[in-house]
């Protein structure tokens, strides 16, 4: 086997990693080792907050739908039932920005709904 020295790719992969700690609080920013462990765990953070902010979004969109229906005299889960049966085909994201910004739009999505269901 060759023998391999680790130079440039070393030096590379290190400055790389300290680049990424940058703005760590003391030895996380300066030290290698332990900018090391604090760049992996910020990174798995970072990967599962991605996923967090989906749920969460998906949370704040069914909220804000749920308002606008209650207004109108009806639950949640009734109107998206409704919806479905009458065949519009809307995400939770256009809804809530329908409920949030056009109350007439919405209140005509609800008496589609209402008549779908009866």
């Amino acid at each position: 086997m060759p023998r391999v020295k680790r130079g440039t790719h070393r030096r590379a992969s290190r400055k790389k990693t300290l680049a990424l700690a940058k703005g760590f609080f003391l030895t996380k920013s300066k030290l290698y080792r332990a900018a090391q462990e604090a760049v992996e765990k910020a990174l798995k953070y970072g990967y599962v907050g991605r996923k967090h902010k989906k749920r969460e979004f998906r949370s704040l969109w069914i909220q804000r739908i749920n308002a606008g229906t209650r207004a109108s005299g009806m639950s949640y889960s009734q109107f998206i039932g409704g919806l479905k049966k009458a065949g519009i085909d809307l995400n939770r994201k256009m809804l809530a920005d329908i409920a949030a910004q056009d109350a007439p739009a919405f209140a005509s999505l609800v008496d589609k709904a209402k008549a779908a269901l009866a």
